[in-house]
């Protein structure tokens, strides 16, 4: 195990996982209701470890098979990467809205609401381009390493989603207020950008 690359993966997959987005805001809201926060957690989390598995060793051989692949998802994944930090750029700039958390009955059962997890989890695109083309062409830098990568970007879907999820509770005053969530959209687009030269650059 190597921590340099263990710790790379972890960024890594933090950078990329704390975009928002429906799976975040679902995991988010059912913290601020503190509803089978520890499933949604667990779920969100556990699909994300299998489809960094999926992209950390599926990924490497087919770029074996062919050379190519590589560099061209590296390419595609750095231009989404700038496209999505623009888009954060953009809400930061223009967005008013902020969270906006049911306070009145209580939400469904509890197979109702992993069913919705899994929905928001697994027919969510964006999910498979972060964690099996995006994590998996980074972790082709890292021959020989590559379990250390994975067990950092999946041990930082774990730290992510229970975070959220359990630290919710404290967030709410702060994204009740529009503005912090465009210092967030802000803070991502950087994030975003930086991962795409990191790409592009080879490094």
């Amino acid at each position: 195990m190597s921590f340099p690359i263990f710790l790379t993966g972890l960024l890594t997959g933090l950078s990329l996982i704390v975009a928002i987005g429906a799976q975040n805001a679902f995991v988010l809201r059912q913290g601020l209701r503190g509803e089978h926060v520890l499933a949604v957690c667990l779920a969100c989390a556990v699909s994300d470890a299998v489809l960094i598995l999926l992209g950390v060793t599926s990924f490497g051989q087919i770029a074996q098979w062919l050379p190519w692949l590589t560099p061209v998802m590296r390419y595609a994944g750095a231009a989404f990467l700038v496209w999505y930090g623009v888009k954060s750029i953009r809400a930061a700039l223009n967005s008013s809205e902020a969270l906006v958390v049911g306070t009145g009955r209580k939400g469904g059962g509890l197979a109702g609401t992993l069913m919705a997890c899994l929905a928001i989890t697994w027919l969510n695109p964006h999910v498979y381009l972060d964690t099996v083309v995006l994590l998996g062409t980074i972790s082709t830098r890292f021959a020989g390493e590559t379990g250390s990568f994975a067990a950092g970007a999946v041990s930082g879907s774990f730290l992510f989603f229970f975070g959220l999820g359990y630290g919710s509770a404290w967030l709410r005053p702060i994204f009740a207020k529009p503005s912090s969530w465009r210092i967030l959209e802000a803070v991502i687009a950087i994030v975003m950008w930086a991962i795409a030269l990191r790409l592009v650059l080879g490094e």
